[in-house]
């Protein structure tokens, strides 16, 4: 496959996608998530790691809340990676990342994750290019880790936001007193990075895709929901599961 180009990629539903059809869908699969989490968690054989990725206001937190709300609070968990502390600092950059990662029969969802240390760090010149090759080639391994010694099944979405509906989301914020508690004046300055951001993760695309990235165009909700749900869906069905038998019982809890 060759270099994804972001540019090239709509940000909006193809025109054959009816919105108010789309979002029943997205109803139904909501219901069948609610029980195939449940199997997960009964059966705790695999787990699933969904990553987040996208530019300030493609809709990561709409998704959480949408999405995966819907389903048992005791099997899934989330993880909002922001700016690392100094004792995460100490320590290599997947140390907190690994300490998230998900248990078998649980559900995990990243928002943002390890891609953030090679591309806030390379739009900003704190790590250089061989650096970044270097902990590309250990985000691989950490992946791989992951599917090989714990069953971690692992989908990385990539939310695709045009500029402009990034500019009308962000102008909500200020707006919007519901949203307000969102504001960061820094927000503005990263989303005038937005061309070196997509050129960071083009590279994200090219050189960590032994697990393959879904590029969700993102400017409609109700669409990027629909493909993010769909794809968890279409997961947990291949993965066969069933309920376990009664087991023996055990003293104590």
């Amino acid at each position: 496959m060759g270099r994804i180009r972001l540019a090239d990629i709509s940000t909006r539903a193809p025109k054959d996608f009816d919105k108010e059809t789309t979002k029943a869908k997205t109803q139904e699969i909501l219901g069948q998530l609610d029980e195939l989490q449940n199997l997960l968690y009964a059966e705790s054989k695999y787990a699933i790691l969904v990553i987040l990725q996208g530019p300030d206001a493609s809709g990561k937190d709409g998704v959480i809340r949408n999405v995966f709300t819907s389903m048992n609070p005791q099997g899934i968990t989330v993880k909002s990676f922001k700016t690392p502390t100094a004792a995460e600092l100490s320590h290599d950059f997947l140390w907190r990342v690994h300490e998230a990662a998900p248990a078998k029969g649980m559900v995990q969802v990243f928002n943002r994750s390890q891609y953030e240390d090679i591309l806030i760090t390379r739009v900003h010149k704190w790590i250089d290019d061989d650096m970044a090759k270097k902990r590309m080639k250990a985000i691989n391994d950490f992946e791989k880790l992951l599917e090989e010694h714990n069953n971690t099944q692992i989908l990385k979405f990539y939310l695709h936001v045009s500029p402009e509906e990034q500019q009308e989301r962000l102008q909500e914020r200020i707006k919007d007193r519901t949203k307000q508690w969102k504001y960061n004046e820094n927000d503005f300055a990263e989303a005038k990075l937005l061309k070196e951001y997509r050129s960071a993760y083009e590279d994200c695309f090219e050189y960590c895709n032994d697990i393959p990235w879904t590029i969700v165009p993102a400017d409609q909700n109700w669409y990027k929901e629909y493909i993010i749900a769909s794809t968890l869906l279409a997961t947990l069905k291949k993965l066969d599961m069933k309920f376990p038998g009664l087991k023996k019982s055990n003293q104590g809890y």
